[in-house]
C-alpha cells in the first residue's frame, strides 16, 4: 500500500532531537483534506497547546453538544496507568481531559467522571500524573478504578479468545463515553492508543496478556459499549520504552491531536504518524477484520487543522 503524505508540511522546531525515525510517518500524516465539508470521519490538530487543539477539533466535529446532550452522564478514560509526572508522556495530559470535563459540563452533563484502572498505585497515579487536579479543577468527579465490585461481569459474543470481561459499571451505565488516550509506544503490542487504552475499563487483564494480546484488544474493541469519542493526546508522546518510559528523553513534543469516533480509525492514523503502516500491528489488522472499523483511511473524509 503507498502511504499518503498525511503531513506533507514541515514538522518544525517543536520536533525532539532522535525523533528523525518516526519524521516520516510523521509527514505523511499531513496532507490535503479529501472534503472540506462535514461530517468528518477524522480531525488532525496540529501546532497548539492542548486544550486549544482539542477546541478546535471538536468544533471542527459540531462541538461538544452533538455528543454530550443536557443532563447526561459522562465518563471519561484518560490513560493514569503510571506514576509519572506529566513530562513523561506515559499518561494523558491533564489539560486535555480539564478542557474535555469543561467541554462536557459546558454542552449540559449533569456529571462527568474520570478514572482508570492504573498500574501503578492509583492515588499516586491520580495524583501524580496532574489529572486529579486537573479534573476537579474542571468541575469533574474522580472515582476509583482499583475496587473489584466496582465491574459488572459482561459477555463478549464477538469475541474470538476474550469471552467475557469484568467492566467497570460507570462504562456499562454512563450515556456518553470518552476515550482519551496518549500517543506511545508498548513493549507488548508496539503501540498504546485508543484500542488498547480500553485494557483500564476491565478488572482483569491477566487473562488478555496469556491469551493473545492482540486477539483480546480486538475482541473487547468488538464490545456493544463503544467509546461514542475517541480523543488522542499526541501533545507529548512517549516515542521509545513505552508503556511508562524511562525519561523526558523518551518523549517528542508532537504537539498534535487526532480526533474519531471510531477507534479503528484513530489507531490507523496514529500508526501511521508513527510511520508504520496500521496492517503491521495485528490488533489494528485484526479489528478491521472483524469490522469494528477500518485502517484504510483513503476513502475517509479527514480533516486537518494547523494552529
Amino acid at each position: 500500500m503507498k502511504r499518503r503524505d498525511f503531513f506533507r508540511t514541515s514538522v518544525g522546531a517543536g520536533i525532539a532531537t532522535g525523533a528523525a525515525l518516526h519524521l516520516g510517518g510523521y509527514n505523511r500524516l499531513w496532507g490535503r483534506s479529501k472534503s472540506a465539508a462535514a461530517p468528518f470521519d477524522l480531525v488532525a490538530v496540529r501546532g497548539g497547546e492542548p486544550d486549544v487543539m482539542f477546541d478546535r477539533g471538536i468544533e471542527a466535529l459540531g462541538g461538544m453538544k452533538s455528543f454530550v446532550k443536557a443532563g447526561q452522564t459522562v465518563v471519561i478514560k484518560p490513560n493514569i496507568g503510571w506514576d509519572v509526572v506529566p513530562e513523561r508522556a506515559a499518561d494523558t495530559n491533564p489539560l486535555v481531559v480539564k478542557r474535555i470535563v469543561e467541554q462536557c459540563l459546558a454542552a449540559g452533563a449533569r456529571q462527568v467522571y474520570v478514572f482508570d484502572n492504573t498500574i501503578d498505585e492509583m492515588t499516586r497515579c491520580y495524583r501524580n500524573s496532574g489529572i486529579e487536579k486537573a479534573v476537579k479543577d474542571g468541575g469533574g468527579k474522580m472515582v476509583p478504578g482499583h475496587i473489584e465490585s466496582y465491574y459488572q461481569e459482561v459477555t463478549i459474543p464477538n469475541g474470538e479468545r476474550l469471552k467475557s470481561a469484568k467492566v467497570h459499571e460507570l462504562i456499562l451505565e454512563s450515556d456518553v463515553f470518552i476515550n482519551v488516550p496518549i500517543m506511545k509506544t508498548h513493549s507488548s503490542t508496539r503501540f498504546s492508543l485508543a484500542m488498547k487504552n480500553l485494557m483500564g475499563v476491565v478488572w482483569d487483564r491477566r487473562f488478555w496478556h496469556a491469551n493473545d494480546l492482540h486477539q483480546c484488544i480486538a475482541d473487547f474493541a468488538t464490545f456493544e459499549k463503544k467509546p461514542h469519542l475517541n480523543v488522542l493526546d499526541a501533545y507529548n508522546a512517549l516515542m521509545r520504552n513505552g508503556p511508562r518510559g524511562v525519561s523526558t528523553s523518551d518523549v517528542t513534543n508532537m504537539k498534535s491531536m487526532l480526533i474519531a469516533t471510531n477507534m479503528v480509525v484513530l489507531d490507523a492514523a496514529a500508526a501511521k504518524m508513527f510511520g508504520h503502516e496500521p496492517e503491521t500491528i495485528r490488533y489494528i489488522r485484526r479489528a478491521d477484520e472483524m469490522k469494528v472499523g477500518t485502517m484504510n483511511l483513503d476513502n475517509l473524509n479527514i480533516h486537518r487543522i494547523q494552529i
